[in-house]
């Protein structure tokens, strides 16, 4: 047979994979990209009637360290609260989200108790997670309302117990406990789904031999477990950290009437009230926004830089 001298057409494949994920990208770059973008160009610009006049830095200066007149001094300490009212938040539900997640995960893990229905506790625990911060808010409300006939203040009555209403969201201390509690209750869950898989991740020789050679439980835990978790407590540490810093709903939400607690005002609602009241702060609002996106990467860096070997550059040079 005599060769035809053709060139078999070669299929690139590449392109293809490159066509369905281009969807992704324009999208990620329409509502994503853009919008930082713009962000950051609004924060250089000014508020009210002079929104389209360049004014710098000042924007940063006003929120950060106030100025001569009293408008911008009082921008300054609402945005401070709002900053030290978001560090008390995360802080509060994090420490009581954690240490939950922790004691359940153990528990659930330990094959010495032999729970029953693990599985459908897990789902149970898990479940507030998908509920919106809407419902919660509204249920919560309802539980713990201002006058009597919120459904915690009508059974202290029933009970004889309280007088008067207890006005529990219009209290600076107990609003913030409650916000606390919300978060914690809606996000444990899975947490302690993270810790439960790199609980069950571990090599059980591993508490084999702890166990031979006399360890107790809690040595164990504190030796073996909490160290191999490190991982996952650095993860579940910077997302909650994330989270924590970008809290708006509950806060928002969890208010009588039309007025919000200047104790559940955070950096997020700083921004939205800022960016929809009816002389919007559209600097301010931005200025804020590239605050808390510095805060977040600075803080998320110094918290990974913590998790890297530091030896690692230097192993893998020996290895070559």
């Amino acid at each position: 047979m005599q060769a035809t001298g053709k060139k078999r057409k070669s299929v690139s494949y590449a392109k293809y994979g490159y066509i369905f994920i281009a969807p992704f990208f324009i999208v990620y770059a329409f509502f994503m990209v853009y919008p930082l973008i713009n962000t950051f160009r609004l924060s250089f610009f000014g508020n009210g009637a002079s929104a389209d006049v360049f004014v710098g830095l000042q924007n940063y200066q006003y929120l950060l360290f106030g100025g001569s007149d009293r408008a911008a001094n009082a921008i300054q300490s609402q945005f401070m609260n709002s900053m030290g009212n978001t560090l008390i938040l995360w802080v509060g539900n994090f420490v009581v989200q954690i240490v939950l997640s922790l004691l359940l995960a153990v528990w659930f893990s330990d094959v010495r108790i032999k729970i029953k229905g693990t599985g459908f506790f897990k789902v149970i625990m898990y479940l507030p997670n998908i509920i919106t911060a809407s419902s919660v808010a509204g249920m919560f409300l309802l539980l713990f309302g201002n006058t009597k006939y919120g459904a915690i203040n009508s059974l202290l009555i029933n009970w004889e117990a309280i007088i008067e209403p207890i006005k529990f969201i219009n209290n600076v201390w107990s609003s913030r406990v409650l916000v606390m509690l919300i978060q914690s209750w809606m996000w444990f869950g899975n947490t302690m789904l993270l810790l439960l898989s790199g609980i069950f991740g571990i090599d059980p020789s591993i508490y084999e031999a702890a166990e031979i050679d006399g360890s107790s439980g809690a040595n164990t835990f504190f030796r073996i477990t909490m160290p191999i978790l490190k991982p996952i407590f650095i993860y579940v540490f910077i997302t909650s950290m994330i989270g924590g810093l970008q809290m708006f709903d509950i806060p928002y939400l969890l208010h009588e009437g039309r007025t919000i607690r200047p104790s559940l005002q955070t950096g997020a609602v700083f921004i939205y009230q800022n960016f929809h009241q009816a002389n919007p702060n559209y600097g301010y609002s931005a200025a804020a926004s590239v605050i808390l996106f510095i805060i977040t990467g600075a803080l998320g860096m110094i918290i990974y830089k913590f998790n890297t070997d530091s030896a690692a550059p230097v192993k893998k040079r020996k290895k070559k």
